[in-house]
């Protein structure tokens, strides 16, 4: 292969445009998902729907990510990063529209469901183009800033709602709708980027992988066809790869339950406190969700830095003590609530969330990149659904400070996991690490054993 041209200093305004147009769906992933907490207080008060109904509707979207994630990860390994990166937009576009006119919860279901898909889907898909069009040195920052505007994406979302709330009952659905018009937007500029070089020449079409690189670079490359063996997507779970398989899905899981058990409630966690005040309500939790960005941007910049596995084992030390912390205190103020609630995802933000779109594409090979992100995707997102289905459920019987001892121990697991079993991936190229991970079964990373740094 020969892509050592991709590490050019001339290349890193195209490399950042690839990056802004990945980094613009997760942002549209993040206001979707968070949104429907906004607009729900809004939506309870004109509908009668009960909890098992809520549930349903705020979990319907992360369902349907599971489906997409699952679905479209591997197609994308099967037909290409293109022609998936754009269809999906398609769906942000129409199913967002669509939940705007709802006119009844089963039909709002359905449509957050469908979105879901599309949401599922552009993880995977948009965190392995950046990966293949990224430089070595700068592929950790420029994947962890997807994971940054997702929170970006959260963030709007509490703003949009402040905003639209003085139009009335009815303002829930303007909410939804700004998420398709982003959307539109987004998809007229990603059909302009070109097929990944890396998948083109791993399908055996060196001569269009070459004429991208022309494009892109200027310089005419020659690309020897592939010599790695093709992986299939069950070799995700063979002895040389489940190691990495079982980590990206561990850590990610954890994640997922932690934050969206508190971010998806949090909203309705503070209400008691505000005094009847709905825009008490959002500025609480817009705190929340912009020290969760702050974490997130944090970790961005430490990522080329401290490296992954640092950066992930404090994730979780952080997000674990915030975490014991509030399930302690059964008579909590408003303050101590958003103080902890921000320290929580701030940690959690500053490594999860955003290493969840770095290591899914850097310990697996070309031919089956996208399937691991989607299959890590995926089973975050029973996490995620797990977390939003669950916690509701143990306030009702325990309260909120005991039902925080869930996610405490979850958040401990997620630790140990990264202790045990994350390496060190910094500074290494993709083909360096495809042939560590791939030349015999056998195969490890240094350090990864014993989960010492690489």
């Amino acid at each position: 292969m020969s892509f050592e041209h991709l590490d050019s200093p001339k290349l890193k305004r195209f490399q950042r445009k690839v990056t802004l147009l990945s980094a613009a769906g997760t942002f549209l992933d993040g206001f979707d998902l968070t949104v429907i907490a906004v607009a729900m207080p809004l939506i309870l008060s004109q509908w009668e729907i009960t909890p098992g109904l809520q549930g349903l509707i705020t979990s319907s979207a992360v369902i349907g990510s599971l489906i997409g994630a699952l679905w479209l990860g591997n197609l994308t390994d099967k037909y290409g990063r293109k022609a998936m990166y754009v269809v999906d937009l398609v769906a942000f576009v129409v199913f967002a529209a669509l939940t705007a006119f709802a006119q009844a919860p089963w039909q709002l279901i359905l449509f957050r469901f469908l979105l879901g898909i599309g949401i599922g889907a552009d993880y995977p898909i948009s965190a392995t183009l950046v990966s293949e069009f990224s430089s070595t040195k700068s592929r950790g920052k420029h994947s962890t800033s997807l994971g940054a505007m997702w929170f970006v994406g959260a963030v709007t979302a509490y703003l949009i709602g402040m905003l639209m709330l003085p139009l009335g009952p009815s303002a829930w659905r303007y909410m939804l709708l700004v998420g398709a018009v982003f959307a539109l937007i987004v998809f007229f500029f990603r059909v302009t980027l070109p097929e990944s070089p890396r998948w083109l020449a791993s399908r055996g079409r060196e001569k269009e992988a070459e004429e991208i690189m022309l494009k892109i670079t200027g310089q005419k490359v020659i690309i020897k066809p592939d010599a790695a063996p093709k992986q299939k997507v069950g070799a995700l779970f063979s002895k040389s790869l489940f190691r990495r398989t079982f980590f990206v899905c561990g850590f990610w899981f954890c994640y997922a339950v932690a934050y969206y058990g508190i971010s998806m409630y949090t909203p309705t966690i503070l209400k008691p406190f505000t005094n009847g005040s709905q825009m008490m309500v959002y500025t609480g939790s817009l705190t929340v969700s912009v020290l969760g960005l702050l974490g997130a941007i944090v970790g961005l910049n430490l990522v080329e830095r401290i490296g992954r596995r640092p950066l992930i084992i404090t994730s979780f030390t952080g997000l674990s003590i915030a975490l014991i912390i509030l399930a302690l205190n059964p008579h909590p103020t408003m303050a101590f609530l958003v103080i902890l609630f921000s320290l929580a995802v701030l940690f959690a933000n500053m490594g999860g969330g955003i290493l969840n779109f770095v290591y899914p594409t850097e310990l697996f090979p070309t031919s089956i990149r996208a399937s691991a992100s989607g299959l890590a995707t995926g089973v975050s997102r029973i996490g995620s659904i797990l977390g939003i289905l669950v916690f509701p459920n143990l306030v009702a019987a325990w309260g909120n400070s005991k039902a925080l001892w869930f996610f405490a121990v979850i958040s401990m697991a997620g630790l140990l996991v990264s202790v045990l079993l994350a390496p060190e991936t910094k500074g290494k190229n993709l083909e360096e690490l495809n042939n560590e991970l791939n030349v015999s079964p056998g195969t490890t990373l240094k350090g990864e054993n014993h989960g010492e740094m690489a």
